[in-house]
């Protein structure tokens, strides 16, 4: 009984949390988050307005015999689903070169093919965390950047930004070196979902994926010698000799970790269940229409999952005005 009544409180406590959460209302629309991105990055034709640089490949995603236990989701019920995956650069410069600190973080979105045309999505970035904590703090840092231009005058925009937002600055100035492989570095799902199993019983995650090979970074010598588009590059060769193969975690929150504010990283001790592997087997279609098809959409859940922080609706409301610009 004593276990049973820790256990109510214990969910109390994490619905209190969320329906907090849920309260947080942003002013910013959708398209002020597309159009700040261009003023940022500029507006180049039929390309994203951020992660522009990308590569499609094609693999398979096997779930564990834990993912179920935490979700009904049908992705994660044991079995095998074909996966299409997007790796990617930062910006929405479509050229820009692989070896600069700009292009960090680097991306990569997942969609499952599941079955009866049904599919669903997860985006994420090799940072672990988000420069702010809601929509309208990022279209304030995307117009600081866009105005702090080497002849801006000081203190610049942006430098101002970091004076009231620390973590921005962290997260700008802190990116990992630049990597061997989009196979050798973590990819971090920085916004919440609740999972739910058929039990009904329900637990919020952050999504983490995890290199077999390990973390691999180059040194600044290597980065001198390599080309501007090495890791384009390096990703054909790679599978063309073997896969690259990702651990898919679900990272538990506890009580007192933050559900709705994605510049909060929830500690390293937090428990991590195994969902499933990914492993990616060849390159996928790179036309120009391939990539116009192909989009990825936060809030593209299906049965057992729901989005749990308010900024997955924003940016869930601002992809599809991309997707329509570029077609």
């Amino acid at each position: 009984m004593k276990k049973f009544r820790i256990s109510i409180i214990f969910g109390l406590m994490l619905i209190s949390s969320i329906l907090k959460a849920q309260t947080i209302k942003t002013e910013s629309t959708p398209n002020q988050m597309v159009d700040a991105l261009h003023n940022t990055f500029g507006k180049h034709p039929n390309a994203r307005a951020v992660h522009a640089k990308g590569i499609i490949v094609e693999g398979y995603f096997e779930a564990s015999e834990k993912a179920k236990a935490i979700t009904k989701a049908i992705q994660f019920q044991n079995k095998k689903t074909p996966v299409t995956v997007r790796f990617s650069d930062f910006t929405g410069i479509p050229n820009i070169p692989d070896t600069i600190g700009a292009s960090n973080p680097r991306g990569l979105a997942i969609k499952f093919l599941l079955p009866k045309g049904v599919t669903t999505d997860i985006v994420t970035h090799s940072y672990n965390g988000f420069p702010v904590s809601n929509t309208d703090e990022f279209v304030e840092l995307l117009n600081a950047i866009a105005k702090s231009g080497a002849n801006a005058q000081k203190p610049t925009a942006l430098e101002q930004f970091f004076g009231t937002h620390p973590i921005a600055k962290t997260f700008l100035t802190t990116q990992k070196p630049a990597t061997t492989s989009f196979g050798t570095i973590s990819y971090y799902g920085v916004n919440s979902y609740k999972f739910t199993n058929v039990k009904g019983e329900s637990k919020f995650i952050r999504y983490q994926f995890i290199p077999e090979d390990g973390e691999q970074f180059l040194n600044k010598e290597q980065i001198a010698k390599s080309s501007p588009d090495y890791l384009y590059d390096e990703i054909k060769n790679h599978l063309k000799n073997k896969p690259v193969k990702f651990k898919l975690y679900a990272q538990i929150a506890k009580t007192e970790d933050n559900i709705a504010n994605p510049s909060i990283a929830w500690p390293e001790t937090r428990e991590r269940i195994l969902l499933g592997t990914i492993t990616i087997t060849k390159i996928g279609k790179n036309t120009p229409d391939a990539d116009k098809q192909l989009h990825f959409i936060p809030n593209n859940v299906t049965e057992g999952i729901e989005t749990a922080d308010p900024m997955l609706e924003d940016r869930s409301k601002a992809y599809p005005i991309s997707i329509k610009e570029r077609q």
